[in-house]
């Protein structure tokens, strides 16, 4: 099937989160659903001047590896080992003083600056 409509591509398009959210645990936010809904209120589109060939097909997913038990939905890291480092020193800042002064002469004016003094 080709796309002549630019709403019917983002109809079909909903396939590919769909496969990523069938592979997500109960609860997960559902993203197809909230596109369904945003390209339902898009007003009337024109047709595409030509027409766009079909969408591949959403690729196969692996299955998501189990979380330990009790874990959840919560994240976690397994096989590594974390050990406390020293913080380190704050480097000390000095402030930069600077002093403009333009004292009129003329009709343009000389600038003075003077820096750390």
């Amino acid at each position: 099937m080709t796309y002549k409509n630019p709403k019917d591509l983002l109809l079909d398009a909903i396939k590919f989160p769909t496969a990523v959210e069938a592979k997500l645990p109960a609860g997960a936010p559902k993203v197809s659903t909230m596109l369904a809904d945003a390209t339902a209120k898009v007003p009337a589109l024109p047709d595409f001047p030509m027409e766009i060939p079909d969408l591949p097909a959403p690729p196969e997913l692996p299955e998501m590896p189990t979380p330990p038990v009790g874990a959840g939905l919560r994240r976690y890291v397994t096989g590594v080992e974390v050990t406390p480092v020293r913080a380190a020193a704050r480097p000390t800042v000095t402030p930069l003083v600077q002093a403009y002064t333009q004292p009129i002469e003329g009709v343009v004016g000389t600038v003075t600056s003077r820096r750390g003094m």
